[in-house]
C-alpha cells in the first residue's frame, strides 16, 4: 500500500493540471447562497486508507471559471476541485473547493479532510486572486 501511495505522488508530478482563476465579484455570486446552513454531509472515498471520510460540504454543482485565454468556461464540483487564494499580503492559502462557503462576506473552507480543526476564515474583501483546479485525486462522492 505504502508504494501505491509513492507512486501516486510521483505520478501526480508529472501530470499537468489546468488552472483556472475565478474573479472575487464572480466568486460573491456564485457562493451567495453557501452557507453554514445549507451545507450537506457527504461521504467520500479514501484511496489511501480504504475507508470512507464524512464531512460538510457546499451544494454547488458547477463553477464559473475563466481560463488563462480569458474565455469563460464550466468546471464540475467534486471532491477532487482545490482552491488557491492569494491574500493582499501575497500569502497564498489552499482549500478543498467544495468546503468552500460564504458568510457575512468571509470565505470559509478546510484544507484538509483527514485532520479537524484545519479550517480557515478570510475576508473577502482582502482576496487578491482565487484559483482552482482538479488535483487528479481519486476523491468520489458516495
Amino acid at each position: 500500500m505504502r508504494k501505491l501511495a509513492i507512486l501516486s505522488i510521483i505520478c501526480s508530478l508529472f501530470i499537468a493540471c489546468t488552472t483556472y482563476t475565478i474573479p472575487v465579484e464572480s466568486f460573491r455570486e456564485q457562493m451567495m447562497k453557501e452557507t453554514s446552513e445549507t451545507m450537506k454531509q457527504v461521504k467520500i472515498d479514501n484511496p489511501l486508507f480504504y475507508r470512507n471520510i464524512k464531512y460538510n460540504s457546499n451544494n454547488i454543482k458547477r463553477i464559473i471559471v475563466t481560463e488563462k485565454d480569458g474565455k469563460r468556461t464550466y468546471l464540475d464540483n467534486s471532491p477532487s476541485i482545490e482552491m488557491r487564494v492569494t491574500h493582499v499580503n501575497g500569502k497564498k492559502y489552499h482549500f478543498y473547493f467544495d468546503t468552500v462557503i460564504l458568510e457575512n462576506d468571509t470565505l470559509k473552507g478546510s484544507r484538509a479532510r483527514l485532520a479537524k480543526g484545519l479550517d480557515r476564515e478570510i475576508p473577502l474583501d482582502s482576496i487578491v486572486t482565487i484559483e482552482v483546479q482538479d488535483g487528479g485525486k481519486n476523491y468520489k462522492y458516495k
